[in-house]
């Protein structure tokens, strides 16, 4: 490890799995990682890729005022409980800062800004498969030529170069408004459709489902035109084709919170497509389906 990873540690808050697979990335550059909070303390960090695990030591912290001096964190709560970590991101509200926020939705700067203000706030869109097994532990599938994607700026450059030391393949993008809308047509039909019908990501190879899926996605392109984002008919080809070939197995987070009884992560993916078709006045009766039917599953268990 480096000698100097104690001295830039990186707060995760929320150690699900992309924050488990992005802090194994930057613990591999050679960064200590500080894991926020959480039901169950953990000392160590294991991601398994190709069969093959690898295992970093972490420390574990109960309370905000100890990521204080942190000047790098990673965000990736679910969208729908970042205002229940707001203590933990207040303590990161200082122009020293640089906070990597890893949620779905095209959100992201929105969602978080109140809490950490005068931060440098760096959305990113993750294209990682990754399912989490244990507190801690978490298999790591890779789909495509690219892990994340961030903004082209110079705190976004700073990040993607110790993710790609990491070898988590990263890139910067000038138009990151078109590159998250992008990706939100691969979340807003493989996340409800696997949680809805219980299945793994293949479900999106069968017939019905592909064309319910298009549907969705053709929505939502003419809302994301409507929002500045320069999308076209071939956003749901690329999208389809992508969830089509992901590895075998793969799983999505909502599905895995419908089985566990958990509140899902809806509002922040098909929530927010309605929510911009109704300011730039676009139908959208399919999203709005979904919606429905996702808003009517009660979670079993607490949040």
């Amino acid at each position: 490890m480096n000698p100097l990873a104690s001295e830039r540690p990186v707060a995760v808050i929320g150690a699900g799995a992309i924050g488990l697979a992005l802090a194994s990335a930057l613990a591999r550059a050679g960064r200590s990682i500080t894991v926020c909070g959480g039901r169950e303390p953990v000392d160590h960090i294991e991601i398994t890729e190709d069969g093959i695990p690898e295992t970093w030591p972490v420390r574990h912290v109960a309370d905000p005022v100890d990521i204080a001096g942190h000047t790098t964190a990673i965000v990736a709560v679910k969208a729908h409980h970042t205002a229940a970590v707001a203590d933990w991101l207040r303590a990161l509200a200082h122009p020293d800062a640089t906070v990597l926020v890893a949620q779905n939705g095209v959100e992201q700067r929105e969602r978080v800004v109140p809490y950490v203000g005068p931060a440098h706030i760096v959305p990113s869109i993750v294209y990682l498969n990754v399912e989490r097994t244990a507190p801690g532990h978490a298999i790591l599938r890779r789909v495509g030529g690219l892990d994340v994607a961030l903004p082209d700026d110079a705190a976004s450059a700073a990040v993607a170069a110790e993710l790609n030391a990491g070898k988590v393949r990263t890139s910067t993008k000038a138009d990151l408004k078109t590159v998250a809308w992008a990706k939100l047509l691969s979340n807003i039909t493989a996340n409800p459709l696997t949680a809805l019908t219980g299945r793994r990501v293949e479900v999106m190879r069968d017939p019905g489902i592909e064309r319910i899926a298009r549907r969705i996605m053709t929505e939502a392109v003419d809302v994301g035109r409507a929002d500045g984002a320069a999308l076209t008919e071939e956003h749901v080809d690329r999208a389809m084709h992508w969830l089509q070939h992901v590895p075998e197995g793969s799983t999505t987070s909502m599905r895995e919170d419908r089985l566990a009884g958990r509140p899902l992560e809806y509002d922040a993916l098909t929530g927010a497509v309605v929510r911009a078709a109704e300011r730039h006045g676009v139908e959208v009766p399919a999203n709005r389906f979904v919606l429905a039917l996702l808003t009517a599953i009660e979670p079993e268990v607490a949040a």
